[in-house]
């Protein structure tokens, strides 16, 4: 894996610091950020809002990048929550012209590095013209076999859950089986993120001690691991540190880790 960096280890610059301290055998296999911290970037330099939610294109350039350099299994970026359209007008009209762009603009070089393009959340209630560049990059990454990059769109964690539990009811129904019965497998089943590793690292930028109504479900035993950078700051240094963080945890599940006693 070391080869995929082979170009920062020759500089020598901290990347490849960190990349010394990488556990290859104990990557997360699923990697989520809230990317946050777009309006501040732009206040502090005297812009509009929307001048932060461009600069944060390149980060999520430099962390896709990066994810796929590694193996992950999985990257899932929050986008645009259930909550985001209570923004002005102009604002969500800019971020969904962003969104096509990027996707326009990054589709060949996701398709060139094997990787697999979905999007999750309510996305049928996105524009049509969102929708379809959202079909066509799926349709035209859906057999590549490398990480999967997932960007939550009017998406919200209780809007999952509560899918996720509509539909579970509504299979138990049809299977003529009795509702109380429901059990966390069959909610897991049919969340969003089905199909995905368990989220083992949840990433949040700009500092916020809080995960947004961000994958509520799949959080219950990740890491979290936040950072004060800004989003438009955030770089392959910045995962990686995260990476490294998040290998020097001891995860235990609710259980307890044994020590054996010195003799």
């Amino acid at each position: 894996m070391l080869a995929n960096f082979a170009e920062v280890v020759e500089v020598g610059t901290r990347d490849a610091a960190l990349l010394a301290h990488v556990d290859w055998t104990r990557l997360p296999r699923h990697v989520a950020i809230i990317m946050d911290g777009n309006g501040r970037w732009a206040a502090q330099r005297g812009q509009q809002r929307i001048a932060g939610h461009r600069a944060g294109v390149e980060a999520v350039r430099s962390a896709v990048d990066t994810g796929a350099r590694l193996g992950l299994g999985a990257l899932t970026l929050y986008a645009f929550s259930t909550e985001n359209w209570k923004r002005p007008r102009l604002e969500v009209d800019a971020l969904m012209r962003m969104l096509k762009r990027y996707l326009r603009l990054e589709l060949d070089s996701i398709d060139r590095q094997n990787i697999r393009f979905e999007s999750i959340g309510r996305t049928e209630m996105l524009p049509e013209s969102v929708q379809r560049e959202l079909r066509r990059a799926s349709e035209r990454t859906g057999s590549n076999t490398g990480m999967v990059l997932s960007v939550a769109l009017n998406y919200g964690g209780r809007a999952e859950i509560v899918d996720s539990v509509r539909e579970a009811l509504r299979r138990r129904v049809v299977e003529g089986q009795p509702p109380d019965e429901i059990t966390e497998d069959d909610i897991q089943r049919h969340l969003y993120t089905r199909d995905l590793p368990e989220l083992d690292l949840l990433v949040r930028t700009s500092g916020e001690m809080r995960i947004s109504n961000f994958l509520l479900w799949q959080a219950a035993y990740s890491e979290i691991y936040v950072t004060e950078t800004l989003w438009p700051d955030f770089r392959r240094t910045h995962l990686l540190e995260a990476v490294v963080d998040f290998q020097g945890r001891d995860r235990r599940f609710g259980g307890l880790q044994l020590v054996a006693k010195a003799k």
